[in-house]
Protein backbone atom coordinates (compact mmCIF):
# COMPACT_ATOMS: atom_id res chain seq x y z
CA UNK A 1 0.00 0.00 0.00
CA UNK A 2 1.07 3.47 -0.50
CA UNK A 3 2.14 6.46 1.73
CA UNK A 4 -1.56 7.81 1.29
CA UNK A 5 -3.71 5.05 1.89
CA UNK A 6 -3.14 2.70 4.38
CA UNK A 7 -5.37 -0.03 4.55
CA UNK A 8 -6.09 -3.26 3.64
CA UNK A 9 -8.24 -4.65 1.06
CA UNK A 10 -8.90 -8.55 2.64
CA UNK A 11 -7.84 -11.04 0.01
CA UNK A 12 -11.26 -13.01 1.04
CA UNK A 13 -13.49 -10.29 0.18
CA UNK A 14 -15.92 -11.27 -2.58
CA UNK A 15 -17.98 -9.11 -4.32
CA UNK A 16 -22.19 -9.24 -5.02
CA UNK A 17 -23.23 -11.09 -8.14
CA UNK A 18 -22.60 -8.46 -10.99
CA UNK A 19 -25.75 -9.81 -13.46
CA UNK A 20 -27.82 -6.65 -14.57
CA UNK A 21 -31.00 -6.83 -12.24
CA UNK A 22 -34.30 -6.30 -14.02
CA UNK A 23 -34.91 -2.96 -14.43
CA UNK A 24 -31.34 -1.64 -13.24
CA UNK A 25 -30.38 1.57 -15.07
CA UNK A 26 -27.05 1.56 -16.98
CA UNK A 27 -25.46 3.27 -14.08
CA UNK A 28 -26.78 1.00 -11.49
CA UNK A 29 -25.06 -1.76 -13.74
CA UNK A 30 -21.87 0.54 -13.99
CA UNK A 31 -21.58 0.88 -10.32
CA UNK A 32 -22.22 -3.15 -9.41
CA UNK A 33 -19.43 -4.05 -12.50
CA UNK A 34 -17.11 -1.14 -10.44
CA UNK A 35 -17.10 -2.83 -6.69
CA UNK A 36 -16.95 -5.98 -8.45
CA UNK A 37 -13.88 -5.33 -10.48
CA UNK A 38 -12.66 -3.00 -7.34
CA UNK A 39 -12.61 -6.27 -4.96
CA UNK A 40 -11.59 -9.03 -7.19
CA UNK A 41 -8.39 -6.79 -8.68
CA UNK A 42 -7.69 -5.82 -4.41
CA UNK A 43 -8.09 -9.78 -3.81
CA UNK A 44 -6.15 -10.66 -6.29
CA UNK A 45 -3.33 -8.45 -5.17
CA UNK A 46 -3.53 -9.80 -1.97
CA UNK A 47 -3.38 -13.67 -3.03
CA UNK A 48 -0.43 -12.44 -4.96
CA UNK A 49 1.35 -11.11 -1.46
CA UNK A 50 0.69 -14.52 0.13
CA UNK A 51 3.66 -16.13 -0.08
CA UNK A 52 3.12 -19.88 -1.85
CA UNK A 53 3.13 -22.99 0.29
CA UNK A 54 5.05 -26.10 -1.25
CA UNK A 55 2.54 -29.18 -2.58
CA UNK A 56 2.41 -32.40 -3.55
CA UNK A 57 4.44 -32.84 -7.42
CA UNK A 58 1.09 -32.95 -8.87
CA UNK A 59 0.64 -35.93 -11.89
CA UNK A 60 1.30 -34.18 -15.34
CA UNK A 61 -2.07 -33.28 -17.10
CA UNK A 62 -2.34 -35.51 -19.90
CA UNK A 63 -2.17 -38.88 -17.30
CA UNK A 64 -5.38 -37.26 -15.12
CA UNK A 65 -8.64 -39.21 -16.49
CA UNK A 66 -10.73 -36.47 -17.97
CA UNK A 67 -8.69 -33.46 -18.41
CA UNK A 68 -7.05 -32.55 -21.56
CA UNK A 69 -3.15 -32.14 -22.31
CA UNK A 70 -1.90 -28.89 -21.81
CA UNK A 71 -0.98 -28.21 -25.35
CA UNK A 72 -4.91 -28.91 -26.35
CA UNK A 73 -6.39 -26.12 -23.40
CA UNK A 74 -7.43 -22.49 -25.16
CA UNK A 75 -4.52 -20.11 -24.42
CA UNK A 76 -5.09 -17.19 -22.44
CA UNK A 77 -4.91 -14.22 -24.54
CA UNK A 78 -2.56 -11.74 -23.19
CA UNK A 79 -3.90 -9.17 -20.78
CA UNK A 80 -2.33 -5.48 -20.03
CA UNK A 81 -0.13 -5.34 -17.02
CA UNK A 82 -0.87 -3.69 -13.51
CA UNK A 83 -2.00 -0.07 -14.25
CA UNK A 84 -1.12 2.84 -11.91
CA UNK A 85 -2.92 6.11 -11.37
CA UNK A 86 -0.26 7.84 -14.12
CA UNK A 87 -1.56 5.52 -17.13
CA UNK A 88 -5.44 6.74 -16.48
CA UNK A 89 -4.86 10.26 -14.52
CA UNK A 90 -5.93 13.61 -16.33
CA UNK A 91 -3.72 16.00 -16.98
CA UNK A 92 -3.09 19.54 -16.70
CA UNK A 93 -5.69 19.24 -13.45
CA UNK A 94 -7.68 22.40 -12.59
CA UNK A 95 -6.60 23.97 -9.46
CA UNK A 96 -7.07 27.19 -7.56
CA UNK A 97 -5.15 29.30 -4.93
CA UNK A 98 -6.23 29.71 -1.80
CA UNK A 99 -7.00 33.31 -1.96
CA UNK A 100 -9.42 32.75 -4.59
CA UNK A 101 -12.77 34.44 -3.79
CA UNK A 102 -16.03 32.41 -3.30
CA UNK A 103 -17.27 33.54 -6.80
CA UNK A 104 -14.64 33.67 -8.87
CA UNK A 105 -13.97 29.48 -7.14
CA UNK A 106 -17.80 29.02 -9.00
CA UNK A 107 -16.59 30.44 -11.88
CA UNK A 108 -13.65 28.07 -11.95
CA UNK A 109 -15.99 24.78 -11.72
CA UNK A 110 -18.21 25.75 -14.38
CA UNK A 111 -15.63 26.64 -16.97
CA UNK A 112 -13.73 23.59 -16.42
CA UNK A 113 -17.08 21.29 -15.96
CA UNK A 114 -15.77 19.47 -12.70
CA UNK A 115 -17.81 18.87 -9.19
CA UNK A 116 -13.99 19.63 -7.61
CA UNK A 117 -10.68 21.70 -7.53
CA UNK A 118 -7.33 21.21 -5.63
CA UNK A 119 -6.59 24.26 -3.64
CA UNK A 120 -2.98 24.85 -4.18
CA UNK A 121 -0.51 26.77 -2.43
CA UNK A 122 2.33 29.11 -3.93
CA UNK A 123 4.50 26.31 -4.93
CA UNK A 124 1.33 24.22 -6.28
CA UNK A 125 1.26 21.90 -3.05
CA UNK A 126 -2.39 20.32 -2.61
CA UNK A 127 -3.76 22.28 0.54
CA UNK A 128 -7.49 20.99 0.58
CA UNK A 129 -10.23 20.59 -2.58
CA UNK A 130 -13.16 22.71 -2.69
CA UNK A 131 -16.08 21.25 -4.39
CA UNK A 132 -19.92 22.07 -5.68
CA UNK A 133 -21.21 21.03 -2.15
CA UNK A 134 -19.11 23.64 -0.28
CA UNK A 135 -20.27 26.38 -2.59
CA UNK A 136 -23.43 25.47 -2.08
CA UNK A 137 -23.84 24.86 1.47
CA UNK A 138 -22.51 28.64 1.71
CA UNK A 139 -25.04 29.76 -0.43
CA UNK A 140 -27.69 28.41 1.03
CA UNK A 141 -26.61 29.28 4.70
CA UNK A 142 -26.48 33.04 3.24
CA UNK A 143 -29.70 32.72 1.32
CA UNK A 144 -31.25 31.16 4.53
CA UNK A 145 -30.09 33.36 7.23
CA UNK A 146 -30.18 30.58 9.44
CA UNK A 147 -27.65 30.48 12.14
CA UNK A 148 -26.80 27.34 13.94
CA UNK A 149 -28.33 27.09 18.25
CA UNK A 150 -26.50 27.95 20.65
CA UNK A 151 -26.43 24.21 21.93
CA UNK A 152 -26.55 21.97 18.52
CA UNK A 153 -25.15 19.35 16.60
CA UNK A 154 -21.02 19.60 16.16
CA UNK A 155 -21.54 19.12 12.62
CA UNK A 156 -23.93 21.77 12.03
CA UNK A 157 -22.07 24.15 13.82
CA UNK A 158 -19.08 23.66 11.73
CA UNK A 159 -20.81 23.58 8.74
CA UNK A 160 -21.77 27.22 9.36
CA UNK A 161 -18.72 28.30 10.85
CA UNK A 162 -17.23 26.90 7.50
CA UNK A 163 -19.27 28.79 5.38
CA UNK A 164 -18.54 32.06 6.71
CA UNK A 165 -15.45 31.73 4.81
CA UNK A 166 -14.55 34.00 1.46
CA UNK A 167 -11.90 32.32 -0.12
CA UNK A 168 -10.88 28.89 -1.38
CA UNK A 169 -8.62 27.98 2.17
CA UNK A 170 -11.64 28.87 4.33
CA UNK A 171 -13.89 26.66 2.46
CA UNK A 172 -11.95 24.08 1.58
CA UNK A 173 -11.88 20.37 2.94
CA UNK A 174 -8.40 19.63 4.56
CA UNK A 175 -6.69 17.56 4.24
CA UNK A 176 -7.16 16.40 0.88
CA UNK A 177 -7.56 12.63 -0.21
CA UNK A 178 -5.20 12.31 -2.83
CA UNK A 179 -2.70 9.15 -4.44
CA UNK A 180 0.62 9.12 -6.05
CA UNK A 181 0.88 8.60 -10.12
CA UNK A 182 2.47 5.02 -8.89
CA UNK A 183 -0.32 4.22 -6.83
CA UNK A 184 -2.43 0.95 -8.36
CA UNK A 185 -5.41 1.41 -9.74
CA UNK A 186 -6.90 -1.23 -7.88
CA UNK A 187 -5.98 0.52 -4.06
CA UNK A 188 -7.07 4.38 -5.90
CA UNK A 189 -9.79 2.58 -6.69
CA UNK A 190 -10.62 1.42 -3.48
CA UNK A 191 -9.89 4.77 -2.04
CA UNK A 192 -12.22 6.40 -3.66
CA UNK A 193 -15.09 3.80 -2.95
CA UNK A 194 -14.12 3.84 0.88
CA UNK A 195 -14.32 7.71 0.28
CA UNK A 196 -17.11 7.93 -1.96
CA UNK A 197 -15.57 10.07 -4.52
CA UNK A 198 -15.76 10.58 -7.67
CA UNK A 199 -12.37 12.13 -8.56
CA UNK A 200 -8.96 12.79 -6.62
CA UNK A 201 -6.22 14.91 -6.93
CA UNK A 202 -3.12 13.21 -7.62
CA UNK A 203 0.02 14.10 -6.16
CA UNK A 204 4.32 14.01 -6.75
CA UNK A 205 5.71 12.57 -3.09
CA UNK A 206 6.34 16.62 -2.06
CA UNK A 207 2.72 17.20 -2.59
CA UNK A 208 2.85 19.04 -5.50
CA UNK A 209 -0.26 18.21 -7.76
CA UNK A 210 -0.03 16.69 -11.08
CA UNK A 211 -3.08 15.17 -12.34
CA UNK A 212 -6.63 14.04 -11.47
CA UNK A 213 -8.13 10.95 -11.79
CA UNK A 214 -11.53 9.90 -11.91
CA UNK A 215 -13.49 7.18 -10.77
CA UNK A 216 -14.54 6.07 -14.06
CA UNK A 217 -11.36 6.10 -15.20
CA UNK A 218 -10.36 3.56 -12.29
CA UNK A 219 -13.29 1.59 -13.44
CA UNK A 220 -12.33 1.23 -16.93
CA UNK A 221 -8.80 0.04 -15.91
CA UNK A 222 -9.99 -2.75 -13.57
CA UNK A 223 -12.75 -4.26 -15.90
CA UNK A 224 -11.28 -7.35 -18.15
CA UNK A 225 -12.23 -7.22 -21.63
CA UNK A 226 -14.69 -9.25 -23.54
CA UNK A 227 -11.79 -11.78 -24.59
CA UNK A 228 -10.32 -12.20 -21.43
CA UNK A 229 -13.97 -13.41 -19.98
CA UNK A 230 -14.79 -15.14 -23.50
CA UNK A 231 -11.41 -17.28 -22.68
CA UNK A 232 -12.53 -17.75 -18.80
CA UNK A 233 -15.79 -19.52 -19.82
CA UNK A 234 -14.45 -21.14 -22.80
CA UNK A 235 -11.41 -23.09 -20.98
CA UNK A 236 -12.14 -22.88 -17.14
CA UNK A 237 -15.75 -23.73 -17.16
CA UNK A 238 -16.73 -25.23 -20.42
CA UNK A 239 -14.00 -27.54 -20.99
CA UNK A 240 -13.38 -28.39 -17.34
CA UNK A 241 -16.94 -29.29 -16.48
CA UNK A 242 -18.92 -29.52 -19.51
CA UNK A 243 -16.68 -31.91 -21.38
CA UNK A 244 -19.54 -33.05 -23.19
CA UNK A 245 -20.80 -29.79 -24.71
CA UNK A 246 -17.65 -28.87 -26.33
CA UNK A 247 -18.05 -28.18 -30.12
CA UNK A 248 -21.68 -27.50 -29.26
CA UNK A 249 -22.04 -24.60 -27.07
CA UNK A 250 -21.11 -20.69 -28.79
CA UNK A 251 -19.74 -18.08 -26.49
CA UNK A 252 -20.01 -14.58 -27.59
CA UNK A 253 -19.13 -11.45 -25.18
CA UNK A 254 -20.07 -7.91 -26.04
CA UNK A 255 -19.51 -5.02 -23.05
CA UNK A 256 -19.67 -7.58 -20.14
CA UNK A 257 -22.90 -9.53 -21.38
CA UNK A 258 -22.54 -13.25 -22.62
CA UNK A 259 -24.48 -14.75 -25.21
CA UNK A 260 -25.00 -18.54 -25.27
CA UNK A 261 -26.08 -20.32 -28.21
CA UNK A 262 -25.94 -23.89 -29.64
CA UNK A 263 -27.35 -27.22 -27.96
CA UNK A 264 -26.75 -28.36 -24.29
CA UNK A 265 -28.58 -30.56 -21.90
CA UNK A 266 -30.84 -28.32 -19.57
CA UNK A 267 -29.77 -29.54 -16.25
CA UNK A 268 -26.39 -28.44 -17.31
CA UNK A 269 -27.59 -25.01 -18.91
CA UNK A 270 -28.85 -24.04 -15.50
CA UNK A 271 -25.40 -24.86 -14.06
CA UNK A 272 -23.55 -23.06 -16.75
CA UNK A 273 -25.44 -20.20 -16.79
CA UNK A 274 -25.32 -19.75 -12.73
CA UNK A 275 -21.11 -20.49 -12.80
CA UNK A 276 -20.93 -17.27 -15.62
CA UNK A 277 -23.35 -15.30 -13.90
CA UNK A 278 -20.77 -15.29 -10.72
CA UNK A 279 -17.54 -14.66 -13.16
CA UNK A 280 -16.34 -10.67 -11.99
CA UNK A 281 -17.12 -8.65 -14.45
CA UNK A 282 -19.96 -10.15 -16.16
CA UNK A 283 -23.17 -7.99 -16.07
CA UNK A 284 -25.50 -9.80 -17.36
CA UNK A 285 -26.14 -13.68 -19.84
CA UNK A 286 -28.24 -13.53 -22.44
CA UNK A 287 -29.43 -17.89 -23.19
CA UNK A 288 -30.13 -18.90 -26.53
CA UNK A 289 -29.07 -22.75 -25.89
CA UNK A 290 -31.70 -25.09 -27.07
CA UNK A 291 -31.77 -28.61 -25.10
CA UNK A 292 -29.97 -31.05 -26.46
Amino acid sequence: MNEHSNFSAGAAARRPAAAARPGASPHQDSLLRYLGAVTAASAQQAAQRTPARTAEPKKPAAEEPGVQPPEQQPQQPPGPGPLEVRDVMDVPAPSVPGQLRFPDIARVLSRERTGLVAVVDEEDRVMGVVSESDLLAKAAIAASGRRPALIGRARERRLHEKARGQTAEALMTSPAIAVYPGTPVAEAAWLAALSRLKRMPVTDHEGRLVGVVHRNALLQALLRDDDQIRWEIESQILAADFPAARGHVTVAVRDGVVDLSGRMAEADAKQLIVRIEDIDDVIDVRNRLTAA
